[in-house]
């Protein structure tokens, strides 16, 4: 595919990339995905659209015949575990979301195949085998050698280090409320940004590295000056707002989460 990334000026697109002259990625497309060469088609939103829903009609199709052939070796209808990793739908592949919900729509008016959890599974059919996965991944090797080896794994003694103090604190301070339970809140959102997988890949790709490990220096320094706070019964208010407004991710995130289990 094209990018606008390598297509345009860069005193266009500067002011959006690493160093302002590092030309890079940056997920817009004007061309549709047309075949190997530059030579490409401006994409057509409609028609992409459309080839979603026949996408979503024949993944429906295939499972309900995965069903089928599974259905007479079996006490019970068969349950397909689909997990897909959430960046798929929407950034990886643009139309991802309209296929996931032509997907719902079609299955809704099919008697073929239901959506369920797995709890709901489990509600249902209390009596299962047991098994255990192989520890993978999508990574090149199919393990995890893209998010542990020698330009990432330095991180991990820090990651982890943070996990520790954070349930420390859960421990120390376990029914907080106002300004303390929103440190303790902003503290839980740094560890979990400092685990970020992008951060590993990022370093190990060599493709804006100084970002990802920025944003991991930066997770780590947050949650030390938030625990020497809390440690020494002060609170910077001023400064935990506008942290709070920067990573805010997880808005509604209870920092209780990270107790251990008596």
């Amino acid at each position: 595919y094209r990018d606008i990334g390598f297509d345009l000026p860069l005193e266009y697109i500067g002011p959006y990339i690493e160093q302002g002259q590092i030309r890079t990625f940056t997920g817009f497309k004007y061309w549709a995905i047309t075949g190997k060469g530059q030579d490409k088609i401006p994409y057509d939103p409609d028609l992409a659209a459309a080839k979603a829903v026949e996408h979503a009609e024949n993944f429906l199709y295939n499972r309900a015949r995965q069903a089928k052939k599974a259905l007479p070796h079996m006490d019970r209808p068969p349950l397909m575990v689909a997990p897909y990793d959430a960046e798929l739908f929407g950034h990886w592949w643009h139309e991802g979301i309209q296929w996931l919900e032509a997907l719902f729509r079609k299955a809704q008016g099919t008697s073929e195949l239901n959506f369920v959890t797995l709890a709901e599974y489990q509600r249902q059919y209390t009596e299962n085998f047991e098994s255990v996965p192989e520890f993978s991944s999508w990574g090149d090797g199919g393990y995890a050698g893209i998010w542990l080896e020698k330009s990432n794994d330095w991180l991990y003694r820090h990651s982890f280090k943070l996990l520790e103090y954070m349930m420390e604190l859960a421990d120390r301070f376990p029914d907080e409320s106002g300004l303390r339970e929103r440190v303790l809140n902003q503290a839980a959102r740094e560890v979990l940004l400092s685990q970020a997988a992008d951060w590993p890949f990022l370093l190990r790709s060599g493709k804006s590295g100084s970002f990802a490990r920025k944003q991991i220096e930066d997770a780590v320094t947050n949650f030390s000056r938030i625990y020497e706070m809390l440690c020494a019964n002060t609170v910077g208010t001023e400064w935990l707002t506008k942290l709070e407004k920067r990573n805010n991710l997880f808005p509604h995130i209870n920092y209780r989460i990270f107790r251990r289990k008596r």
